[in-house]
């Protein structure tokens, strides 16, 4: 709900209650209405119209391409009717109310567009649904949205696998308590969605959360950064600067990479979650600060706290709750349905109708190891809307070529037995399984196999013509 009004907010407040099933997010401005956009999985989007401050960046509009899918209703003043239904139909909003606002009143219009949008969405997935069973043999019916279910979120989070179920639910139990929380996962893995999910299902919701990155930065930087210092605390210190744990008192703040920082700094993180004290840089002062802490590492820091190389005490102060988020080639489960969310996310973007994603590049994306996990995943679906055919599905012809040359865990080659009984024999009958493989990934294009197998063209030719290898 994006509003300054008190009036408004108190009505919506009383009429959408957590008792009802309600949850409301208040934001005071469209940057942070945006924010919360990305942070969160939104319905609908409750705005209270300033036509003087409607500029071309205002959430309402930009929710249209981006979330697609989030009903809009726009609040607008009895003077300000015209351009309440103006800007109700160039977004594209379910409808617009005129203040004074009666509880009845916004009670029913929220339940009805919420109504709309799901039977919005339950049409739109029969109908590809539909569609797709017209060649089950090409499409398989694994929309993520699917009516059969078998698809879960936790915030911006989305899952199908158990190994996710496990550490989503271990993660509500933590975002009931004020406990600190230590996520480990590689990169790409989703830590930072997964500290947010925590942090807007707890009761310090309403509070600000703030995120700082420990990896490559200075201890003096870290320091004014989280601390924050006084003007003239050290040179180049022209104002004073909050710091991070100040200015999210009430809240959270995420510490990503909090492995990588010096033995030094350790012991002010110790202090802090000991005693809750803030010392800025320069000061005399001490303040304290109410914040929850959630820390990731990439690395395991049990095994840096056995080297020596990380504080034990800090260590036990960080894992109040322990949550280890597995790779994504440990759960394939989740990439079609992952897949499928990152397609409806960026075709509105980039306002592309994609029909869907093809059998064949799903087992094509499944068997791929991703190396960079979701953030890879996201990546590479986001390049595939882009080259696909407006109104046509994404095929094996829009794959990057990195995955759709990469071999199945299945494939011949990856278990391969070199035939003959001499060493000769053996070598000559690995070469020629190594060419086939080559020249098949590459489509027969002779210049290109010869550059990844570093031997020259005409060598590549005679090879071809020894083991009398043919296109197909």
């Amino acid at each position: 709900m994006k509003s300054t009004d008190t009036g408004v907010i108190q009505a919506a407040s009383t009429a959408l209650s957590e008792l009802d099933g309600y949850r409301l997010i208040y934001c005071e401005d469209d940057k942070s209405a945006s924010s919360r956009l990305d942070e969160l999985k939104i319905d609908l989007i409750f705005y209270d119209l300033d036509p003087k401050n409607f500029g071309p960046d205002n959430a309402l509009t930009q929710s249209r391409l981006s979330h697609a899918a989030c009903s809009r209703i726009v609040v607008c003043s009895n003077a300000e009717t015209a351009d309440g239904a103006r800007v109700c139909e160039d977004t594209a909003s379910y409808l617009y109310l005129v203040k004074p606002l009666a509880e009845k009143q916004i009670r029913m219009a929220v339940k009805r567009a919420l109504e709309h949008a799901e039977l919005s969405r339950r049409h739109r997935l029969l109908s590809r649904e539909l569609k797709l069973s017209l060649d089950e043999d090409m499409f398989g019916k694994t929309e993520s949205g699917s009516v059969q279910g078998g698809v879960s979120r936790f915030e911006r989070l989305v899952y199908a696998s158990s190994e996710m179920a496990e550490v989503v639910a271990e993660a509500k139990v933590a975002a009931t308590t004020d406990m600190p929380v230590l996520i480990r996962g590689a990169t790409g893995t989703g830590k930072e969605l997964l500290a947010r999910a925590i942090h807007f299902n707890s009761n310090r919701a309403n509070s600000p959360m703030h995120s700082q990155n420990c990896g490559g930065v200075s201890d003096d930087a870290l320091y004014s950064e989280l601390f924050g210092h006084v003007r003239g605390g050290f040179p180049g210190a022209i104002a004073d600067r909050l710091g991070l744990f100040r200015a999210a008192d009430g809240g959270t703040v995420f510490l990503d990479e909090v492995s990588e920082v010096s033995s030094q700094f350790q012991v002010a993180l110790l202090r802090f979650l000991q005693e809750g004290e803030v010392k800025p840089l320069g000061s005399d002062k001490t303040l304290n600060s109410d914040v929850r802490i959630i820390a990731a590492s990439n690395r395991s820091i049990e095994e840096m706290v056995e080297k020596g190389q990380f504080r034990r005490d800090l260590y036990y102060r960080l894992k109040g709750f322990q949550l280890e988020l597995p790779a994504l080639k440990n759960r394939k489960e989740d990439i079609p349905v992952l897949t499928n969310f990152f397609v409806e996310k960026y075709a509105g973007v980039v306002g592309r109708r994609v029909l869907g994603v093809t059998t064949e590049v799903l087992n094509k994306l499944e068997n791929f190891p991703f190396p960079g996990n979701v953030r890879e995943l996201e990546t590479e679906v986001q390049r595939l809307v882009a080259v696909a055919e407006q109104g046509g599905y994404i095929a094996l012809r829009h794959l990057s070529e990195k995955i759709s040359n990469a071999p199945a865990p299945n494939d011949e080659s990856s278990n391969f037995m070199p035939s003959g009984a001499t060493l000769k024999e053996k070598v000559e009958s690995l070469e020629q399984a190594i060419l086939t493989q080559s020249l098949t990934a590459c489509h027969w294009n002779q210049s290109k196999v010869a550059d990844e197998l570093g031997i020259s063209r005409v060598g590549l030719a005679n090879k071809i013509k020894r083991y009398g290898l043919r296109k197909g």
